[in-house]
């Protein structure tokens, strides 16, 4: 029974470990005048568009920006990559 007991804890911290961090690229712009920009953000919960959606548009909307599309959900290791381009609004969101 020690060992089943052991053998389901380190089952659970394994899967808690095994969620990988999530990040989203995205696009938003301002009026008045237009200002555009491209972001990435992590995306906390489960790594889908619909949920990065669902935080930028508020996170967004405070700072006076519209969200106008998410590009995509990548890892961690796709991460660096669009360090250079998100410029200031490297998760920044």
């Amino acid at each position: 029974m020690k060992l089943f007991s052991f053998s389901f804890l380190i089952f659970c911290l394994s899967a808690t470990f095994a969620q990988a961090a999530c990040y989203a690229d995205y696009k938003a712009k301002q009026d008045n005048p237009l200002r555009l920009h491209y972001g990435v953000t992590e995306v906390r919960g489960d790594c889908s568009v619909a949920t990065a959606e669902a935080q930028l548009r508020d996170a967004l909307a405070r700072d006076g920006w519209q969200l106008l599309n998410v590009l995509g959900v990548f890892d961690e290791s796709e991460l660096e990559e669009r360090r250079d381009s998100a410029g200031e609004f490297y998760l920044r969101y």
